[in-house]
């Protein structure tokens, strides 16, 4: 194996691992938020630190390896990829820590149970971590197949943030003095939209690595037939 190939698997093992570590944040946050654990909630935010240091030596790497060897073809969209996925997992790792703040802080701590089912919020976490774990997948696999699956969850997360944004409406409408603590769950109900699509943005540059093919402005027309 030539060493610029070996430098490479290297990279997607460390995106892997980021990865990994990302999903983990994604599933303690849903645990944290579901049980108001306090304590599940500031390990999240403590792992952010090394969620950071992923992406900024992922970063590094890149640059490094695009420097010494001027990749062509698929060895370039590799890089390329590996580069933008690391700073999309990035950015869901800042919303999960967003979410396990909403914890720590203790914000909104006598929200009604019914509520919170309304919402659903249970199941858009679980929709979020689905899309997560199956985009890890098909890089792993590097099976593109999966791509129209996946992005069809970003569709449903964004009906249950629509559905949610009317039931909050009507609650705070109903009870006014909950009216800060109805914004603040607008914006956790946001967030968990947000790491859908970025999932998708992830998808996306999948495609673009292992297809050669560019989804950005142009998926809808692209899935709908899968």
């Amino acid at each position: 194996m030539k060493h610029n190939e070996k430098e490479l698997l290297a990279l997607k093992d460390e995106v892997s691992q980021m990865w990994k570590l990302v999903l983990s944040q994604l599933e303690k946050t849903k645990q944290a938020f579901l049980n108001n654990d306090i304590e599940i909630a500031r390990e999240v935010a403590s792992r952010e630190k090394r969620v950071d240091a992923f992406e900024l030596k992922i970063d590094c790497d890149c640059e490094n390896y695009i420097a010494l060897y001027a990749p062509v073809a698929i060895d370039l969209r590799l890089v390329l990829s590996m580069l933008k996925i690391s700073g999309t997992l990035e950015r869901i790792a800042d919303f999960c820590e967003g979410i396990a703040r909403h914890v720590i802080e203790e914000d909104c701590i006598g929200l009604e149970p019914e509520l919170i089912e309304n919402l659903q919020i249970e199941k858009m976490f679980d929709v979020a971590i689905s899309m997560l774990s199956d985009s890890f997948v098909a890089l792993e696999s590097e099976n593109t197949k999966m791509s129209g699956k996946i992005l069809s969850k970003d569709d449903e997360l964004d009906n249950l943030y629509h559905n949610a944004i009317d039931i909050i409406s009507d609650y705070i409408g109903k009870k006014p003095h909950y009216i800060r603590c109805g914004l603040k769950t607008i914006l956790l109900v946001r967030k968990l939209e947000r790491i859908g699509d970025h999932c998708s943005n992830i998808v996306e540059d999948i495609v673009f690595y292992l297809d050669a093919k560019v989804l950005k402005h142009s998926i809808v027309k692209v899935f709908k037939k899968v």
